[in-house]
């Protein structure tokens, strides 16, 4: 096995430990929810805080990226996000929580252009959009545990010690991560530590109009992708009347939906669109909005297996988008900005995860059913599909196409 494919590995272990932690909150959230006696607004508010973390840190984690490399700050994030939610574990005041997942939503943040830089520097162009997808099919894999292991754990011994437990295993992978991973040979170093610097880059970044319309697409996709995460349960449960474990699988599906379409986006994008990834994200797009307007008119009593069915796919396309999101803002610089590129998209992007689960909590909370909530979804879709156009209008071809070199 190369260099790069082992490099790999130790990336997607890290990703699947921090996602298993970051997004433990959704299949907890039912339990946190009965004792805390929180609304689904206030559930919402828990994923924002998770992604609040996220756009806060993006920026600052990859130009630290780019300056002193992947590796040292796989362990910090790891500390970072366990600690805190180790924190959290002991609260009882919603705020207090509130406040800690914000502090945990920076390591989980920080996972990404951290991450993303290691692939951009250890793969070529025609293998990124696979390596990209294998990463991130870490996410949907964490989160898949989460629902496969943490909850069932929770039912017999809590949400407080389940959490904790959680952190433990995130700090073992990531000191394993720290003496496994190494970075490109000479890759460090590649933009200034100052200040200033760091103002400069960012600047350049926001001149990217490209890079906008990608990080402004990711926005409403990730918004998309967290409402199903954040809700899936509750819906299954509350509007087509399943048994809370029968809904945590709903969730399960959507992730291992995700996983899957994460790495074969990716193979779809490198293999048959030679890495071009705007209308691969476009084809997201239209799926997304497509499953929506189903799941909003979706009655109750409907078989089990179909909504099984109808989730996997859902997940594949919301929940697969990710890697395919980060190619094409990573590859919009050239390769020593990349990690500073993938900070500035995603600390864009994370701003839908704020809004859009509350949002989508709120319209639950104030029409007493999901309706409305999932065609707010469906109308987000269409936003997203526009600005995908636009981004590729700004190439000759109609088509993104990456520029940085393989």
């Amino acid at each position: 096995m190369s260099a790069a494919w082992r490099m790999l590995g130790w990336l997607l272990l890290t990703q699947s430990a921090v996602a298993l932690v970051g997004r433990s909150l959704a299949p907890l959230a039912p339990l946190m929810e009965d004792e805390l006696q929180l609304s689904k607004a206030q559930v919402g508010l828990l994923t924002a805080a998770l992604f609040l973390g996220q756009s806060l840190v993006s920026l600052p984690a990859g130009f630290l990226a780019d300056r002193y490399g992947t590796r040292r700050l796989l362990l910090v994030l790891a500390l970072c996000l366990g600690c805190s939610f180790v924190v959290v574990a002991q609260l009882e005041l919603f705020w207090w929580i509130v406040f800690f997942v914000v502090l945990g939503g920076m390591g989980y943040g920080a996972m990404h252009p951290v991450s993303n830089r290691g692939i951009i520097f250890w793969f070529p162009l025609t293998r990124r959009g696979t390596a990209m997808g294998l990463k991130q099919m870490g996410v949907t894999v964490g989160s898949a545990l989460a629902v496969l292991l943490l909850l069932p754990l929770a039912l017999q011994i809590g949400w407080r010690l389940t959490m904790v437990m959680a952190c433990l295993v995130l700090f073992a992978i990531g000191l394993a991560a720290f003496w496994g991973y190494r970075d490109v040979p000479g890759s460090e170093g590649g933009t200034a530590a100052s200040f200033r610097a760091f103002l400069a880059s960012v600047l350049r970044m926001a001149r990217h109009r490209r890079l906008w319309a990608i990080s402004l697409s990711a926005f409403g996709l990730s918004a998309a992708q967290m409402c199903l995460t954040t809700y899936v349960v509750f819906f299954g449960h509350e509007q087509l009347g399943y048994s809370l474990v029968a809904a945590g699988l709903l969730l399960l599906t959507s992730e291992v939906g995700g996983s899957l379409g994460r790495v074969l986006w990716g193979i779809i994008s490198d293999r048959l669109f030679g890495g071009r990834r705007i209308i691969v994200l476009l084809i997201i797009t239209l799926m997304t909005a497509l499953g929506s307007v189903v799941a909003a008119f979706l009655p109750a009593g409907v078989p089990f297996w179909l909504t099984v069915a109808f989730v996997a796919v859902l997940g594949f396309g919301i929940a697969g988008y990710n890697g395919i999101w980060m190619n094409a803002a990573a590859e919009s610089v050239p390769k020593q900005w990349a990690g500073l590129a993938s900070g500035f998209s995603i600390s864009v992007g994370s701003w839908g995860v704020i809004v859009g689960p509350p949002v989508f909590g709120w319209l639950v909370d104030a029409s007493g059913a999901y309706t409305v909530p999932w065609l707010f979804v469906t109308a987000m879709m269409a936003m997203v599909a526009s600005l995908l156009l636009w981004a590729g209008a700004m190439d000759k071809a109609g088509l993104v196409k990456a520029v940085s070199s393989p």
